[in-house]
């Protein structure tokens, strides 16, 4: 929603050879809204076909955005009503986006598939999202409520902020299955290897014990780079000479992971021997599940989302939505009162 943001992307596309993807399962999500209004507006300023430059990915029966296709004869993809946004990437929610970024959406499949055989596996020692959301789980109770994910790949950092949404919207609950206010949660954290060696690591080994961390390690990177032998009378700059850039970084990963166990810092590894489609799909999917997993071992509801919905209420009451009128008059007496309404 950033003007900023949206205005740079909108300079740099040609309307005419563009194809705009509305996602949207409700149709009324006020962000992606938005911007559909502001990208059908520069179709038509241009007497562009609408159809010809929109497709919307939404509810297979309801939402205005289908009410809109039917009467517009707007090509669509169908979001299932059972999937919730956050769990959705393997659905044509992001297939259509990767396909258009040229990934093999058949092999990311392909490679969720794999993973679901593996977690299928009711031996908890041979099942990843079991494991793995079983040591969170035993983790959180001793009190850590922090869950890092830290890749040593700035190709794969944009899965540790996925990862963020879905772990924190999934189980950062209120209410517990039985109605029980429990208020749990982990908090997750995205870090940058190395980059963030150098601003956080030294709180995950000297700070409090509340820290999980998930390194994503990149076994083989597409492009490398050797480190050219220069100044080789400096000792400590010669060590440096004939290595290679990924050598480097792995080894920095290495030493970041020995130097937490050093401190009794709870730490663990994803490797990826490539980045290929495969491997992302068996990633999302792992995750997906653990969450699940998670939920379960919480005992609350991973796939609903009520503390996200009162910020949404205020927005479409302040903005002027109908049907918001009588909570708007009650939003800003609130704030004029300067009344506290957070206990």
């Amino acid at each position: 929603m950033d003007p900023d943001f949206v205005a740079s992307v909108l300079d740099q596309i040609d309307p005419h050879t563009t194809l705009f993807n509305v996602i949207s399962k409700s149709g009324t999500t006020a962000e992606a809204m938005s911007n559909y209004l502001i990208a059908r507006g520069i179709i038509e300023s241009y007497g562009l076909d609408p159809k010809k430059h929109i497709i919307f990915t939404t509810d297979p029966k309801n939402g205005i955005l289908r009410k809109i296709a039917q009467e517009e004869g707007i090509e669509t993809l169908e979001i299932p009503p059972e999937v919730g946004g956050r769990f959705s990437v393997l659905t044509p929610v992001g297939l259509l986006s990767a396909l258009a970024g040229g990934i093999d959406i058949i092999d990311l499949l392909n490679g969720a598939k794999a993973m679901f055989e593996k977690v299928s596996n009711k031996n908890i020692y041979e099942n990843p999202a079991a494991l793995n959301a079983l040591l969170h789980f035993l983790y959180y109770k001793k009190g850590y409520n922090i869950s890092v994910m830290m890749p040593y790949s700035n190709k794969l950092l944009l899965l540790a902020d996925w990862y963020r949404q879905l772990w924190a919207e999934s189980l950062g609950k209120k209410y517990n299955i039985n109605g029980e206010v429990v208020n749990v949660g982990q908090t997750p954290v995205k870090a940058l290897g190395a980059t963030d060696q150098h601003s956080q690591v030294q709180l995950y080994n000297e700070g409090p014990d509340d820290k999980i961390i998930t390194f994503i390690k990149l076994e083989k990177f597409e492009r490398d780079i050797k480190i050219p032998k220069i100044h080789e009378e400096y000792s400590a700059l010669s060590y440096l000479g004939g290595k290679t850039l990924s050598e480097l970084l792995n080894t920095e990963l290495f030493g970041t992971e020995y130097a937490l166990t050093e401190h009794g810092k709870p730490n663990m590894k994803v490797i990826f021997p490539e980045i290929n489609a495969f491997n992302v799909g068996q990633f999302f999917f792992v995750y997906e599940f653990q969450t699940a997993i998670m939920g379960k071992l919480l005992e609350i509801n991973a796939y609903d989302q009520p503390g996200v919905e009162l910020g949404k209420k205020v927005t479409y009451a302040l903005m002027g939505r109908e049907g918001y009128e009588e909570f708007s008059k009650e939003v800003k007496e609130k704030v004029e009162k300067k009344e506290k309404f957070i206990l």
